[in-house]
């Protein structure tokens, strides 16, 4: 900003002050030049310098309000003009230029009705202004030429002064619109960040309810089964604790996931103490333990999730950090969500109905979550020994998940209860989720007793099969094209068809045991 825009700045700022003191300093030169411009009889016939200045002081009195008032400040400016005009002093020179400044006041800070009507006003003083000084010489030919040269030099002056002020008028509205924008632009930025941190922190806050929740509600199962099988059936209790085991693993790799995209900076590698090789391949402890004890890697049985006490980074112990490392889950994982609440001791029925097909990003999380979270509620308050329903429908437009259970903790409670809320944080987070992708969420007691959750969510169409033109038979072929009830037998080295979830099955091992590879079939005996 250069020195002129900012004298311009602290001019608007302090509008009244420098308007007064300009004031006083012309009214300390223009008061007496109209006093002496008058005693020569200039202004008129019969004019005294003390009526001029008297003339001069009243018409240069509103200026110090001229842009904090322009309106009130340009009535009376002209209200003054006229008003010696009338009283027989035409011309106050040099103090009549206060006209003009109260056009250009009006012009850059007034209304637009109140400046159009300033010039119409100043274009008609010019003329009436010829006339009386045509009027004052007496003759006709100088009233005629006298009104001509009179209002052509004061209208151009006039317009030039209104030309320059709507000049200036357009600047500043520009620049006021700039500002505007520049500062609703702040604002909204400023709201967009509230927005999306919100929603940030609602996403999170529904991930990490799902992931506990869920989590800790089979953990408490199994930890509970395991204490009561633990005297009766030792195997029983073992394979609690191991459902406890992987299951922790498994809350404890989606929280890793979900708070590594707070973290600015990339994790740091854990650094392990080193550790001596002892007989027979064992590890020694580190000092302080008794020097005949060493610690041997455990032989726990097989797990999803890796063997336990194992490092992350060896050969062996990478199956958890691929888990870190896993893709979010989808409609494909809810078998295994499934089966996972099964190996808690509940009865579950899984029913898929329909062709599957690809979700947009997000819906197959959704529906997961809100399984998961249906599947939760009945651990936690079905009662004991519930029978639970998953049904997966998909239909041509929309995809419907029901998990329904025969359970009475929930309508009984719904029962005792019946001022209480629909539904805690679970249940809201089953409807934010499905409100995302324009879905609904039906939540409550079924007839008869249990709870019923229902969700459907539209899902993209199914995309028509393509139509193959059928391949002509060839000469050597005498084999008779199959009808309408009739097919082809299975060919017996076809390669297997995929998956029906959508993702790769695992490759048949090659004649190289290669891994993933898969080889031809041989061909038949001749």
């Amino acid at each position: 900003m250069g020195w002129y825009e900012r004298l311009g700045q602290w001019s608007d700022e302090h509008r009244f002050g420098v308007d007064l003191t300009v004031t006083l300093v012309l009214a300390v030169v223009f008061v007496p030049a109209s006093a002496a411009f008058s005693s020569g009889g200039a202004s008129g016939v019969g004019t005294s310098a003390g009526w001029a200045a008297f003339w001069a002081l009243l018409i240069l009195a509103p200026l110090p309000w001229r842009r904090s008032h322009p309106l009130a400040s340009s009535v009376t400016v002209y209200s003054v003009a006229l008003v010696h005009l009338l009283a027989g002093y035409l011309v106050i020179f040099p103090a009549d230029f206060a006209v003009l400044v109260a056009l250009y006041s009006v012009t850059v800070y007034g209304p637009r009705w109140a400046h159009r009507t300033a010039i119409v006003a100043s274009l008609v003083g010019a003329v009436v202004l010829g006339i009386a000084l045509g009027l004052l010489s007496g003759r006709l030919a100088d009233l005629a030429t006298m009104v001509f040269f009179t209002s052509a030099f004061g209208g151009m002056t006039f317009l030039a002064v209104w030309a320059f002020g709507l000049v200036r008028r357009s600047r500043r509205e520009t620049i006021a619109a700039l500002v505007d924008r520049a500062e609703r632009l702040e604002v909204e930025r400023d709201q967009q960040a509230q927005i999306a941190t919100a929603a940030e922190r609602a996403r999170i806050a529904r991930e990490m309810h799902d992931i506990v929740a869920h989590s800790l509600s089979v953990i408490i199962a199994q930890a509970d089964g395991g204490r009561y099988a633990a005297a009766n059936d030792p195997d029983a209790a073992t394979r609690a604790l191991t459902t406890v085991s992987e299951t922790g693993r498994a809350a404890l790799a989606d929280m890793r996931r979900l708070l590594g995209v707070l973290r600015s900076e990339p994790p740091r590698p854990a650094t392990s103490p080193t550790a001596a090789v002892g007989p027979g391949g064992t590890l020694a402890l580190p000092s302080g333990r008794s020097p005949g004890t060493t610690l041997r890697p455990t032989t726990a049985g097989p797990s999803p999730y890796g063997p336990a006490g194992t490092d992350a980074r060896s050969p062996s112990g990478g199956a958890a950090a691929a888990l870190e490392r896993a893709p979010q889950p989808d409609t494909a994982d809810l078998e295994s969500l499934v089966a996972q609440v099964r190996d808690s001791g509940m009865r579950v029925s899984f029913v898929r109905v329909g062709e599957s097909r690809p979700l947009p990003p997000g819906a197959g999380l959704t529906v997961y979550r809100v399984c998961q979270e249906a599947l939760t509620n009945v651990l936690k308050h079905a009662g004991p020994d519930p029978e639970v329903t998953v049904v997966v429908r998909w239909g041509a437009t929309t995809l419907d998940l029901e998990v329904e259970d025969d359970g009475r903790g929930a309508s009984t409670a719904a029962e005792n209860r019946q001022d209480s809320r629909p539904g805690g944080y679970g249940v809201l987070g089953m409807r934010e989720r499905a409100a995302l992708f324009g879905g609904t969420v039906q939540v409550g007691p079924r007839a008869g007793g249990g709870f019923r959750v229902h969700l459907r969510i539209p899902v993209p169409p199914v995309p028509p099969a393509p139509r193959s033109a059928p391949a002509p038979a060839s000469s050597g072929d005498t084999r008779p094209a199959p009808g309408p009830g009739h097919a082809h037998p299975p060919n017996p080295w076809a390669p297997p068809a995929p998956a029906p979830s959508g993702r790769m099955g695992p490759g048949r091992a090659g004649p190289t045991g290669a891994p993933g590879t898969t080889s031809p079939p041989p061909p038949p005996p001749a």
